[in-house]
């Protein structure tokens, strides 16, 4: 999970960062916290990068966060959610910001367990205790005691299964879990942990296998596309072509 953070104050993003990392990872699946004091740069790497969730502060130069959400309502598809973090605490301020597209907002000082609790609720995310072992998209389940995916509506094959490596396992889920909405390049490198030198050449890689182990074709239902100058897209076929591969 990428979570990207506006704020200004190095001590408020140090805590928010701390926060946000201890209190919503979940077993083996980091929360990666990136952050920006400037909305302008945060604005630009909007362009080319994906996120699962943007926390914006009110109050910082060049372009505050709530001129950053109108910015992305009126520019970009899809529903990455916000949350407005703000000193501003009036009722016509949070209005404002809820009215502009935000989809919660926190009042600083925020308290910790209330800020992750909220994170949780936007993107559906369970407690570590109650984490669901199995994850399903449509006709998709992702085990993660197994690191296996089975198909369990298809066509040619119902309940066929494939195994993964880890590293595959992480960059599929990815993949469905943003189902018909471009994924960046940096945020799959960052799902199959690869930290070292040739990142793009080690993403392709594991592209090519995911694609070929779990049959991302448009036969099959689901296509997997490369999205010029971002990623990759994995999107639903509405009429399955046999004939067609890729």
């Amino acid at each position: 999970m990428r979570i990207a953070i506006l704020e200004d104050e190095p001590t408020q993003m140090s805590h928010f960062i701390n926060t946000i990392e201890r209190q919503l990872t979940v077993g083996d699946e980091p929360v990666v916290c990136v952050p920006f004091d400037q909305g302008e740069d945060l604005r630009r790497a909007l362009r080319r990068e994906t996120f699962d969730l943007l926390v914006l502060d009110w109050n910082v130069p060049d372009l505050d966060g709530v001129e950053l959400l109108q910015w992305l309502r009126q520019m970009q598809e899809g529903s990455v959610p916000v949350i407005i973090l703000s000193a501003r605490a009036s009722e016509r301020d949070v209005a404002g910001a809820l009215g502009a597209g935000a989809d919660d907002y926190v009042a600083k000082p925020f308290r910790p367990l209330e800020l992750a609790a909220r994170i949780r609720r936007l993107l559906g995310r369970q407690q570590p205790a109650v984490a669901a072992p199995v994850e399903r998209f449509g006709g998709w389940a992702f085990d993660r005691a197994s690191s296996s995916v089975k198909v369990e509506a298809h066509d040619q094959a119902p309940g066929w299964q494939q195994v993964l490596t880890d590293s595959e396992y992480r960059l599929a889920l990815a993949l469905f879990r943003n189902l018909g909405r471009p994924v960046s390049r940096a945020y799959l490198v960052e799902c199959i942990g690869q930290n070292g030198e040739g990142p793009t050449r080690a993403l392709d890689t594991h592209i090519y296998r995911v694609r070929t182990k779990l049959g991302l074709y448009a036969s099959h239902g689901v296509r997997l596309q490369t999205v010029y100058g971002l990623g990759y897209r994995l999107e639903l076929v509405a009429e399955a072509n046999p004939k067609e591969s890729s």
